[in-house]
């Protein structure tokens, strides 16, 4: 009787998307063009509303079957779900500061190499964790750094590169990963923009001793929020497990109870024998993990990943096209040896146009086409890192010239041709009108 009641619940689930989701079409200049967004279908409601039928309302059987098929996605040993791609960053980073790891482990004082031009969180855990970020430049174009550029930052007290792949273009990452090999640093590769991406034939977030991801809705696949933590290490994953987790010593889950068949056996630090290992911590770690509610959502998307992508290289490269050669505007270009899962479409307006960005975006938004700015542009520049010590290397010119100049428009799989073709013409006409003037 339950299970009928229950399917003929998530039946009504499905028409109730159907009936929600009619297509009222689009109208130029009324229907907001977004610039990301998540792509729900009824499989993502009915999983969403299965999974809270079950009350499943902390990590459960979706998580564990989540983390099992994104890990095996990437070919990676590990997968740990937590609540969003920033804390994603700091698990990563903190995990790094363990006192299993020995000398390589991450101390207060020691620097980490990053971008100026990137979002707060990749930053964040680097001072939160009391280490000294070390900033180099972006090119413009493909909008990431180069191997050359951390390799002119790379200084006695650098243990660690954490750098992320600009909205979806992959940086260098095997040069980046060959450069930490031969000075003996952890890379923290920020796949957050950048699922399903490929440098050099491989998946970005596979280079790195950890990788990060988001599944924030703008993000290529949403849970509302959340993130993951990705390694090929088993050493690594239990740091990031007792880390997201509290900082217990023990890594049988929550409502387990003797898993790791030593619950009452163990002798740490001077508590005594026997001491029940699911209350003895061995780090100070934190609660960062997520909800079945919102890897059952994750289950559905993930398996959409591959249309998902490809739904945004389409978009990416249909606005590229139709935007090519129109004056006034540097396009983007993906990184050499790439083939990117574009997270949106950055557009540097030059300095000797016409017209500035703001004037530029201002009537985009008049038009009902949304904009963003390429995050940070350079971070040194916004009040919270006044005071916050740093080393620079090199120039920060090009994340200044994105401060000024820079925005993106979103490719994300929301976006039609019809919308792709209006947001191109947009642009190309108000240029045009510019350049009348």
């Amino acid at each position: 009787m339950t299970d009928d009641l229950k399917a003929r619940i998530l039946d009504l689930v499905r028409e109730y998307h159907q009936q929600q989701t009619g297509d009222d079409g689009f109208e130029e200049g009324r229907t907001p063009v977004l610039s990301s967004g998540p792509v729900f279908g009824a499989d993502e409601r009915t999983a969403l509303v299965e999974a809270a039928l079950e009350m499943r309302v902390a990590a459960g059987p979706s998580a564990t079957r989540f983390e099992r098929r994104f890990a095996r996605h990437f070919g990676l040993r590990k997968a740990h779900l937590v609540n969003s791609g920033s804390s994603a960053n700091l698990l990563a980073l903190s995990a790094l500061t363990a006192p299993e790891l020995g000398e390589t482990r991450l101390a207060p004082g020691d620097e980490v190499i990053t971008v100026a031009a990137g979002f707060p969180t990749t930053v964040n855990p680097i001072v939160q964790n009391g280490l000294v970020p070390v900033f180099v430049d972006v090119e413009l174009g493909t909008y990431n750094t180069t191997p050359e550029r951390v390799a002119a930052a790379i200084g006695p007290k650098t243990k660690a590169i954490i750098i992320a792949h600009t909205l979806g273009n992959p940086f260098d990452a095997a040069g980046i990963k060959e450069l930490a090999d031969q000075h003996g640093l952890w890379f923290v590769e920020d796949n957050c923009d950048a699922v399903g991406s490929y440098f050099q034939g491989r998946l970005t977030g596979t280079f790195g001793d950890l990788a990060t991801v988001s599944f924030y809705p703008a993000h290529h696949i949403a849970m509302g929020e959340g993130g993951c933590v990705l390694t090929g290490s088993l050493e690594l994953a239990a740091l990031v497990q007792s880390y997201r987790d509290w900082g217990r010593d023990c890594w049988c889950l929550p409502g387990e109870d003797d898993r790791c068949r030593k619950r009452f056996s163990c002798e740490l630090g001077s508590l005594p024998l026997g001491y029940d290992h699911k209350y003895t911590f061995s780090h100070i770690g934190y609660n960062l993990k997520t909800t079945d509610l919102q890897a059952a959502l994750g289950l559905a998307q993930l398996d959409r990943l591959t249309a998902f992508g490809e739904a945004r290289r389409k978009n990416w490269q249909r606005l590229r096209d139709e935007l090519d050669g129109v004056p006034g505007l540097r396009l983007p270009e993906p990184t050499p040896d790439s083939n990117p899962s574009w997270f949106g479409f950055v557009i540097t307006v030059d300095p000797g146009a016409p017209f500035t960005r703001t004037e530029l975006v201002r009537h985009l938004e008049e038009k009902q086409i949304r904009t963003r700015l390429l995050f940070s542009g350079n971070i040194l520049r916004h009040p919270a890192y006044r005071d916050v010590e740093h080393r620079v290397v090199g120039s920060l010119e090009n994340s200044d010239t994105i401060v000024d100049h820079t925005f993106w428009i979103g490719v994300y799989p929301g976006v039609t041709d019809e919308m792709t073709d209006y947001v191109g013409r947009t642009i190309r006409e108000y240029v045009a009108s510019r350049g009348r003037s």
